[in-house]
């Protein structure tokens, strides 16, 4: 007989990848600076899959998030068909990112979604990103949805160390048996989230993980059914 799991009644998300995307628009910009010119919906397209290349446990255990920006970007445009991406221009996004966060895409679906678990779940976040998580959630109107917002670099730990998901665990006063976690890389998001015992979700909009054992939805919208298949009351 299987074990009763205990339904859900908290859910922590990812931010970068998961509610918010890169400014695919602002990186166009500044490679146009430097003469190079790609369109933001080609980079947009590429995103998913450039992800999903470098989610890998080498990778993931021998950088921290900030080489990972690095990787990714340059990844990003390479995959765009561009020869990479110009040293000029990366100064200029890393600096936009130290102060505001290159992660300020608001996909339209994001805030219904929200919207709709903020009255059925307690939601929080804990995102690997670099002291700006906050304010950019705040200047995106997504802050008011979470009781807590936990920022590795605020508290010198980085997922997949499960020690991060665990400060927000007792902050909200909740057990992992009964919370969630949302995110869109395996090595980091899954990894992290079954180590500190929460139940993992992984967003996968192009189907790029079904050979590995775990729960996945396509969009937020259906967390939802993902959640009352668990036990969930909706």
């Amino acid at each position: 007989m299987s074990a009763v799991k205990t339904p859900v009644t908290t859910i922590l998300f990812d931010a970068g990848g998961t509610l918010v995307f890169p400014s695919f628009a602002r990186i166009a910009e500044q490679l146009a600076l430097e003469g190079v010119t790609v369109d933001a919906s080609a980079l947009a397209r590429g995103d998913a899959r450039i992800r999903f290349e470098l989610d890998r446990h080498d990778v993931v255990a021998a950088t921290n998030d900030g080489d990972r920006f690095r990787r990714y970007l340059d990844a990003l445009v390479r995959g765009a068909g561009l020869a990479g991406l110009p040293e000029a221009a990366f100064i200029r996004l890393r600096d936009f990112h130290q102060t505001h966060n290159l992660w300020d895409h608001l996909p339209d679906d994001v805030t219904p979604a929200l919207e709709r678990l903020r009255g059925k779940f307690r939601l929080g976040l804990v995102s690997n990103s670099n002291g700006t998580v906050r304010a950019k959630l705040e200047r995106l109107d997504l802050a008011r949805f979470f009781e807590t917002i936990v920022d590795s670099q605020i508290e010198g730990i980085e997922k997949p160390d499960p020690r991060l998901f665990a400060i927000a665990l007792t902050r909200m006063g909740v057990t992992a048996a009964e919370t969630a976690y949302v995110g869109d890389l395996f090595h980091v998001d899954v990894v992290g989230a079954r180590g500190a015992g929460l139940w993992p979700v992984l967003l996968d909009p192009l189907d790029l993980y079904s050979a590995l054992d775990v729960t996945r939805v396509r969009t937020l919208g259906d967390l939802e059914a993902a959640l009352a298949a668990r036990g969930a009351v909706i």
